[in-house]
Formats: structure tokens, C-alpha cells, sequence
């Protein structure tokens, strides 16, 4: 069994950010090798995440209107977490609505997906270097 392990590193300058990262994925399991196995793409930090949708702007625009009702983030005191002096508990929230990882199938060398199916790197606290861990395991 082959494994190839590579990280992909963001730093957006917003503190909100929705990033394709399909091609870099694949690129890593052409890098590997693996014709036949998985992907696991996990964001390595607690305030982004890692999702699989569809790469549509208006999509993306419901998405961050959607979370920030469910987890606005002011005002900063309304959250227990933020009397650390952080200001990120939303991102944390956000982060958990959307997910820590994707698994992905690989067919012939290929990510095999669904129709309209591309892998997002989901920023929810950014201004800082955050990184992705993409794991390809197979044959």
C-alpha cells in the first residue's frame, strides 16, 4: 500500500474566506501515485474546515450569510470564549457547522466525484498562516 502525505498552507486576508482547492488535491494524489484508494483532506486548524460542494458564487454568499446568523460574530461578547480575550468563538461555531474533513474516493488516479463536486478550504478566523492536511492512501 502506497501513502503520500503533503500540506497545503492559506493565509486570507480576510477573516472570512471560501477556497477551491480541488486541483491542488488532485495534484497530490498525482504526486503519489495512488490509482486506486482515498483522500482524507482535514483543515488542521479549529477555526477553518474543509467541505465538498458545488464551486458557485452564489452558493458561497448563502453559506457565509447563513453562518453568520447562526453564529454572528458580534457582538465578541456574547460568547464565554472570547472572555479569553480572543474574538473568534464564531469562527469555532462556524468551523463545527461545517466540518473538519472530507474523504475522497480515488478511481484510475482521479478524484471521483459526483456532479458538481469540488473540495473547499472553509476560513473562518483568518489574517494568519493555517494549513490543510491532504493524505492519500492506496494502491
Amino acid at each position: 500500500m502506497k501513502h503520500y502525505r503533503e500540506e497545503l498552507w492559506f493565509n486570507t486576508p480576510t477573516r472570512r474566506a471560501f477556497i477551491n482547492i480541488t486541483d491542488p488535491v488532485q495534484a497530490a494524489v498525482e504526486k503519489s501515485g495512488v490509482k486506486e484508494g482515498f483522500v482524507l483532506v482535514n483543515a488542521m486548524h479549529i477555526s477553518a474546515s474543509v467541505f465538498i460542494n458545488d464551486d458557485e458564487s452564489g452558493l458561497h454568499h448563502d453559506y457565509a450569510v447563513w453562518l453568520e446568523k447562526l453564529a454572528p460574530h458580534e457582538p465578541v461578547s456574547q460568547y464565554r470564549h472570547n472572555d479569553t480575550g480572543e474574538d473568534n468563538a464564531d469562527a469555532h461555531l462556524k468551523r463545527q457547522v461545517m466540518g473538519r474533513e472530507v474523504v475522497v474516493a480515488i478511481t484510475k488516479g482521479k478524484l471521483d466525484f459526483g456532479p458538481w463536486e469540488q473540495i473547499f478550504y472553509g476560513e473562518f478566523d483568518g489574517r494568519r498562516r493555517k494549513r490543510v492536511l491532504v493524505k492519500v492512501i492506496g494502491e
